[in-house]
């Protein structure tokens, strides 16, 4: 920690959020004249965008995890804490978490985003959304069982809906699920099976714009469908789900409306603000967009309160190009290394310009040898634009054994094609296969007799 050379104490910084934003803040302040906390309800940074390669079995989640106190142990002004902020409390400039209130004087608040059903929350419960560790795995769990209950049905009505996968959402996130999901089925599980040809999957891909990938460039997009297809993937854009129960999605394509059974639904259509923007908002009287997200300044503080900043996906910035920054980790990493900044020069009494975000283009994945790259001044396809995503992820990955392990298991995937991390976890999955049932064990209040 710091030691002050006067009678003043340091200045005490509270990072709330261990992702990108808050992440490279704290980096960027490791040798600065401040005590830093970072606050966040888990004690491992991930890395959110090879989260689907999680939940299709290429990777496991230690693959793309770092312990928070792992990568901070080198900054000595940094304290973590293990635990979630539920209040704060700007007239005395305090964070709560449980019990216990922690002082600050710059509290930074970069608690992400979730995903949104558009007010359908209902619909949860049969379409996981891809945010966290858990999502990965419960998405994981319904895949690979999909494939299992497909083997053991008879019925081909039945194994035609545990063969089926509906994507909801055509941005990055649905196209790499749709595109990882369909060369599970055509290549790597082909010769695993016996009773049912995975090849005869079907994976849809829902898109309610007239194109998936729309930040993209419209000629990306057309190669991004092309290599879906190519793939098995049928994609379907103009397409909005109006309904989703008991197996069964509906959609609405103008004035048609269909049915579609399948036992795999996937959401990855929309986001919403953390819980965190509905108390900053109350407590700071801080103006929110639809989306539950935080407007703020050009140097990204809260209007009213100059030593609170948001950044990341809780912030709404819209000082650039008059449309919100979108989502994405480089926008997370620029506004924390901003903040940082603008800190130290407001303790040395200076000040700097309003936040820029630089975009370095936009990246996806769609299957093996294709992915589909804008720079802005240059676009790639194929397998250069592949090799280009390949190299920037393990760029931005945090620790070197992150790094190295990740290569490795790809490079093994690349030429084997085999997945190693297909685990299906959890009791329901069982129970799904008729393999067994929590209810068929005997309980502690049953005990079995003592001579059995």
């Amino acid at each position: 920690m710091v030691n002050s050379l006067d009678n003043n104490p340091p200045h005490q910084v509270v990072i709330v959020g261990g992702g990108f934003g808050g992440l490279y803040t704290a980096k960027t302040l490791a040798k600065a004249a401040v005590n830093v906390t970072l606050i966040d309800k888990r004690n491992f940074h991930l890395f959110q965008p090879l989260l689907y390669q999680v939940a299709t079995g290429a990777l496991s989640p230690a693959d793309i995890s770092s312990p928070l106190r792992s990568v901070l142990s080198k900054s000595k002004n940094t304290k973590v804490l293990l635990g979630e902020v539920n209040n704060i409390d700007p007239e005395a400039q305090k964070v709560i978490v449980g019990d216990e209130a922690i002082a600050y004087d710059t509290l930074i608040v970069a608690t992400g985003a979730k995903h949104s059903y558009f007010g359908k929350d209902n619909w949860e419960e049969f379409a996981p959304g891809l945010k966290t560790v858990e999502d990965a795995i419960e998405m994981r769990r319904r895949i690979f069982t999909a494939f299992e209950a497909a083997e053991k049905e008879t019925d081909p009505v039945k194994r035609r809906a545990w063969l089926t996968f509906v994507i909801i959402g055509g941005g990055p996130t649905g196209v790499e699920l749709a595109g990882a999901i369909a060369e599970l089925a055509n290549q790597t599980l082909k010769e695993d099976f016996r009773s049912i040809d995975t090849s005869e999957a079907k994976i849809l891909l829902l898109e309610g714009l007239d194109r998936i990938l729309p930040p993209f460039a419209p000629e990306l997009s057309q190669e991004a469908e092309a290599s879906l297809t190519r793939l098995g993937v049928i994609v379907q854009t103009k397409t909005l789900v109006t309904n989703i129960e008991n197996d069964l999605v509906t959609l609405k394509q103008g004035d048609e409306v269909k049915e579609i059974a399948s036992k795999t639904v996937l959401w990855a259509a929309g986001v919403k603000a953390s819980a965190m923007g509905k108390v900053l908002a109350e407590r700071t009287e801080a103006e929110c967009d639809r989306a539950g997200r935080i407007i703020v300044e050009p140097d990204l503080s809260i209007k009213g309160h100059p030593n609170i900043f948001v950044i990341g996906d809780l912030a709404n910035f819209s000082h650039q190009n008059d449309k919100p920054l979108p989502g994405v980790a480089p926008v997370a990493k620029q506004q924390g290394e901003y903040v940082a900044e603008l800190v130290q020069k407001r303790l040395a009494g200076e000040s700097l310009p309003r936040f820029a975000y630089v975009d370095h283009g936009s990246l996806a994945m769609i299957g093996h040898n294709s992915a589909v790259v804008d720079l802005g001044f240059i676009k790639l396809k194929g397998f250069f634009a592949w090799l280009f995503w390949l190299l920037i992820h393990i760029y931005f990955l945090i620790e070197f054994d992150n790094k190295l392990v990740v290569i490795i298991k790809w490079a093994w995937n690349y030429f084997t094609r085999h997945r190693g991390a297909r685990l299906i976890t959890g009791q329901e999955s069982l129970t799904q296969l008729g393999i067994g049932d929590r209810s068929s064990y005997p309980s502690a209040d049953n005990k079995l007799p003592v001579n059995v």
